[in-house]
């Protein structure tokens, strides 16, 4: 872990060693994730001549490739030659010793990271970092809607599709950016936000932060990165933030929270019927008024609070920020809305720790009084191993269970870690019928075999699982036709 002062350093060095100016071909290894779909948009809108990798399609891979963006399938030396790049941006989950990037180097080839290259972006405009360990892409979208609708033209970068803007990444011509910085792999350390956002501090990134000391310190860190006078927004209900106010490494802090307690406070929460919630917001004791969010869950709340902080040290107008969030209308995977078929609802969501899921389970309750069947797909050996406990726990109020094989997102599987500690796990709360389903094909068999007209189906997951929720859709439109056609020939 780098200390204040090698933070500084490689800050430095990214600037020293990567000109973006001098490199017009610009390749990008994993092109296909959220975030680094994001920077090749961004570099394309530069005027770039930008390519790509990754080792199987997507739904950025197709976004990307509609805008220009050539893009093969597989990591290969020869892509090289093919494309012919002065720069290579990659992921962190690309080994240093890959024979593309060793390939690379051996030609002269400038190598860097994707938050190298978006960081350089980032610290040359008026940033606006999102950082945190859960809801940074619905808070960074719900800024970037207020931005966007006040006319600041600002420049995107998050790591899920936004739906009211319809992209995950844009180059804006005004002074602003807005970007969800990632601590997946401590790369966030290299931004110096103008004004920094801390939503929350949980252990998660197990493979790269071995215990929950080590990631408070790089959050330490990353807040006294900011730029000078930044004034720093942060949930004053998080325990981890608050060992970081009680460090006195945040200055300027702007806090929000349940109440009157903070300088951003809710009171008078309730869930709307059918999806969203209302409250009532407090400015420093002062009421300034109800909002309505068309998003559901507490945890939106919160998220919402935060983005009015950021928008009044924008200098947006609280009018025009309440006007924005009550159209916002979430991120893609974000308890998104997939269908309903003869009464049965099919949402999905990106959870993938147990207080993301936990919190999802408890919007869901909030707005909907239905049994629900949860589809979960466990992301990570190393998140699994340490947290299986923790997902039965959240997830054995479900109606009904099904668990899919982990997701290994590039981790090589770990011995005894399989989705069956989950379910094992479960079986000892007594929720025997949780079920480990071996693919899609039996999950989706057992979903529609199951549900009934009125319930609802959630699927859970960062993985490929988003497919399975319009896989199911599209198994339960057919059966419902299927039902008609009987029906109307009987």
């Amino acid at each position: 872990m780098p200390s204040a002062q090698g933070r500084e350093r490689l800050i430095l060095e990214a600037e020293a060693f990567i000109d973006i100016k001098k490199h017009m071909n610009i390749h990008l290894m994993g092109i296909g994730g959220a975030g680094m779909s994001g920077l090749a948009l961004l570099l394309h809108s530069m005027g770039h001549t930008v390519s790509g990798c990754d080792a199987e399609n997507s739904f950025y891979v197709e976004k990307i490739r509609r805008e220009g963006v050539e893009v093969s399938m597989g990591h290969h030396k020869a892509h090289l030659d093919l494309y012919k790049p002065g720069l290579i941006i990659h992921t962190s989950a690309i080994a240093q010793d890959h024979p593309e990037l060793i390939e690379a180097r051996k030609r002269g080839i400038t190598v860097a990271r994707r938050a190298e290259m978006l960081s350089l972006i980032f610290n040359s405009r008026f940033g606006v970092g999102v950082a945190g360990t859960h809801g940074k892409t619905t808070t960074s979208s719900m800024i970037s809607l207020i931005a966007e609708l006040a006319g600041f033209d600002p420049t995107v970068a998050i790591g899920g599709e936004l739906s009211d803007i319809g992209c995950n990444a844009k180059l804006g011509k005004g002074e602003y950016m807005v970007a969800e910085l990632d601590e997946s792999d401590g790369s966030f350390e290299l931004f110096s936000p103008a004004v920094t956002i801390i939503t929350n501090i949980d252990w998660d990134h197990v493979d790269h932060y071995p215990t929950y000391d080590l990631v408070v310190e790089a959050f330490d860190r990353y807040v006294r990165g900011s730029k000078t006078n930044a004034p720093a927004i942060v949930c004053g209900e998080d325990s981890g933030v608050s060992r970081l106010l009680a460090s006195g490494a945040v200055k300027n802090a702007v806090t929000y929270g349940w109440g009157l307690g903070w300088n951003w406070g809710a009171v008078g929460v309730g869930h709307l019927a059918g999806g969203g919630v209302r409250y009532e917001v407090i400015r420093d004791g002062r009421s300034l008024g109800e909002v309505r969010l068309k998003v559901s869950g507490e945890h939106n709340v919160l998220n919402s609070l935060a983005a009015f902080a950021a928008s009044d040290a924008m200098g947006v107008p609280f009018e025009s920020a309440l006007k924005s969030l009550g159209i916002f209308k979430g991120a893609k995977r974000r308890l998104q809305f997939i269908g309903d078929v003869g009464n049965i609802l099919i949402y999905d969501d990106y959870g993938h720790h147990p207080r993301e899921i936990a919190a999802t389970m408890a919007a869901v309750d909030g707005a909907f009084c239905r049994s629900t069947h949860v589809v979960f797909q466990p992301h990570r050996y190393t998140r699994t191993q340490v947290l299986y406990r923790d997902f039965a726990s959240v997830l054995q109020n479900a109606g009904r269970i099904y668990i899919l094989p982990i997701y290994s997102a590039d981790e090589t599987p770990i011995p005894g870690v399989s989705s069956f500690l989950i379910a094992d796990e479960l079986h000892s709360l007594g929720r025997l019928d949780a079920a480990v389903c071996a693919d899609f094909q039996e999950a989706a068999d057992q979903v529609c075999e199951a549900v009934q007209a009125g319930d609802m189906v959630l699927t859970i997951g960062a993985g490929s699982i988003e497919y399975l929720s319009r896989q199911i859709l599209k198994r339960l439109q057919e059966k419902v036709q299927s039902e008609d056609e009987a029906a109307v020939g009987a």
